[in-house]
C-alpha cells in the first residue's frame, strides 16, 4: 500500500512536471554555467521518481531517504566539490548526514576533501561565502578529543577572521560597493547569514574569544536593519530587493533565501553559548519568519521560488524549501516552536519532498544559482540543494519515532 500511494503521488508530481515555464535564454546561461562547474546538472531525461520511499516519519523510513539521497551526492561531491559556496553547504550536510546516520563514510569523505584543501578557506576567506567552507573544518576540529584536535586545522581561516574582524564597511576583506558607489555592510546579502555566522561562533568554541560572538551579534544587527521587513517577517534578500516585486504586484521574496535565514538561524544558535543573552534575538525572528512560512506553504507541502507569487513559479523549490524545513524542525527540536503547530508543516514538507526524489537518488526541483527567484527543470539537481536536504533530514530524524 505504500509503495502503492507513492507511485501515484510520484505519478501526479510528473503529471504536473510537464506544465512549468521553461528557462528564459539568461537563465539558461546560467544552468549551463552551473552545469559546466559541477555544481549538479538537469538532464532531460532523469528516470523514474523513487516508489521505495515512506514519508512516514519513523527513523527508519527517513533514515532510508537521507541515505538514498546522500549516497546518489557523495561521489559527485568528492569528485567535483571545492572551497566554493556550493560545496560548502553540501559538506555540512553530510556532516549532518555522519551525525544522523553514525555512518563514518560521510565524514571521512569530508576528512578527506578537508585535507585536500589544506584547511583554508577560498581565496583570502575574506567575505561571507569564501568562510562558509570553514564550517566544515571547525565541525570535523570540534569533533575531536580535545587532546587530539590538530591546530592546523583552523589556523587559516582563524588568520582570515582576525583580519577581517575590524572591518564594519568598505572594500578591503571582501566587501564590496555597488553601482551608486554606496559601501556595502559585511553581510549585505541574507545568504550570508547562513554561509559565515555559524564560522564565527564555531571559532568562538574552538579558541574560547568571545570577540568572535561579539563580531556575530553586530553584524546580524546591522544585516537586521537594513534586510529585515517587518510587516512580511521576512528578509529582502539584499538592499536593492526592498523595492522589487513580482509578476503579481507582490513583494519579492525568495525561497531560497529565506532558507538561507533559516538554517543560518538554527546553525548560530546551536553554536552560540547556551546562555547567550542575544539567542532570543535569533528565535524571535525564527517564531515570527515560521508562522510566515507556515501560511505559505503549498497545498504539496512546499515552497516555490517566489514566495509572494507561487502562480507565476509553479514548480516547487526544494533548496528553498528543505532549508525552512531544516530550520522549522530545528526549533521544534528545541522547544523553540509549538510542536503540535509546527510538525504538521514538518511532516508535510518531508513527504513533498520526498515526491522529488528519482529512483537513483537524485533530489530534483532546484533551482539554479542567483540572486532571486527563476524557472529551472523538475531534474534540476545542485550541491547546495542536496546539502539543505540532508540539513532537513538529520532534524526531521529527530522528531521521528
Amino acid at each position: 500500500m505504500r509503495a502503492l500511494i507513492f507511485a501515484v503521488v510520484g505519478l501526479s508530481i510528473a503529471a504536473s512536471a510537464q506544465n512549468y515555464p521553461k528557462p528564459t535564454p539568461v537563465m539558461q546561461a546560467q544552468i549551463d554555467k552551473d552545469n559546466g562547474r559541477g555544481f549538479g546538472d538537469s538532464p532531460s531525461d532523469p528516470g523514474p521518481l523513487a516508489k521505495d520511499l515512506s514519508p512516514a516519519l519513523k527513523v527508519a523510513d527517513v533514515d532510508k531517504a537521507l541515505r538514498k539521497v546522500a549516497d546518489w551526492e557523495l561521489p559527485r561531491v568528492v569528485a567535483h566539490g571545492d572551497q566554493i559556496w556550493t560545496s560548502s553547504v553540501d559538506y555540512v550536510g553530510f556532516m549532518a548526514a555522519w551525525k544522523a546516520t553514525g555512518d563514518p563514510k560521510y565524514r571521512d569523505a569530508m576528512l578527506g576533501l578537508a585535507k585536500k584543501f589544506d584547511w583554508k578557506p577560498r581565496g583570502k576567506g575574506g567575505n561571507a561565502d569564501d568562510q562558509s567552507v570553514a564550517q566544515m573544518y571547525l565541525e570535523l576540529y570540534l569533533a575531536e578529543p580535545k587532546d587530539k584536535r590538530d591546530p592546523h586545522w583552523i589556523e587559516a581561516t582563524r588568520a582570515a577572521l582576525d583580519a577581517g574582524i575590524g572591518i564594519q564597511a568598505g572594500v578591503d576583506g571582501g566587501v564590496e560597493t555597488d553601482a551608486g558607489k554606496q559601501v556595502r555592510i559585511p553581510w549585505w546579502w541574507c545568504d550570508a547569514l547562513f554561509m559565515a555566522p555559524t564560522v564565527w561562533a564555531q571559532m568562538a568554541e574552538a579558541t574560547g574569544d568571545h570577540k568572535y560572538i561579539d563580531y556575530i551579534h553586530s553584524q546580524w544587527r546591522t544585516t537586521y536593519v537594513q534586510l529585515w521587513n517587518k510587516d512580511e517577517h521576512l528578509y529582502a534578500r539584499d538592499a536593492s530587493y526592498k523595492t522589487k516585486t513580482e509578476a503579481n504586484g507582490k513583494p519579492m521574496f525568495w525561497s531560497r533565501g529565506e532558507g538561507w535565514v533559516f538554517g543560518g538561524i538554527a546553525r548560530t544558535v546551536d553554536n552560540l553559548p547556551k546562555d547567550d543573552q542575544e539567542i532570543p534575538f535569533y528565535v524571535g525572528q525564527l517564531k515570527e519568519m515560521a508562522a510566515r512560512a507556515k501560511e505559505l506553504q503549498g497545498a504539496d507541502g512546499l515552497w516555490h521560488a517566489g514566495l509572494l507569487d507561487p502562480e507565476y513559479y509553479p514548480l516547487p523549490e526544494i533548496s528553498g524549501s528543505a532549508l525552512m524545513t531544516y530550520g522549522i524542525a530545528w526549533g521544534i527540536n528545541h522547544g523553540y516552536l509549538d510542536s503540535r503547530t509546527y510538525r504538521p508543516v514538518v511532516e508535510k514538507a518531508w513527504k513533498g519532498m520526498l515526491g522529488h526524489i528519482y529512483a537513483d537518488g537524485r533530489l530534483g526541483c532546484i533551482q539554479q544559482t542567483g540572486p532571486e527567484p527563476a524557472f529551472y527543470y523538475p531534474s534540476s539537481s545542485y550541491d547546495y540543494g542536496v546539502g539543505g536536504f540532508m540539513l532537513a533530514g538529520s532534524e526531521v530524524r529527530k522528531l521521528a519515532k
